[in-house]
């Protein structure tokens, strides 16, 4: 005779227990999160002559990326 099949398979098993960890994953970072209050920032002068462009390292390392 046959054995009778599990209506529980490997598959969502796995998937089941990927699904709790994930949860518990996320219950155990929450409690621990803390907002801060937001710090008023003052925009940067405008440049005397217009414009707006500035080099900063951040560019700079763009550039560096797109060389052949």
């Amino acid at each position: 005779m046959s054995q009778p099949r599990s209506k529980l398979s490997r598959r969502s098993l796995f998937a089941g227990a990927a699904t709790v960890g994930a949860a518990a994953a996320a219950v155990a970072i929450v409690p621990g999160t803390v907002l801060e209050p937001a710090t008023p920032t003052t925009p940067k002068e405008p440049p005397a002559r217009g414009g707006g462009y500035h080099l900063s390292e951040h560019i700079k390392q763009y550039y560096k990326t797109t060389l052949i």
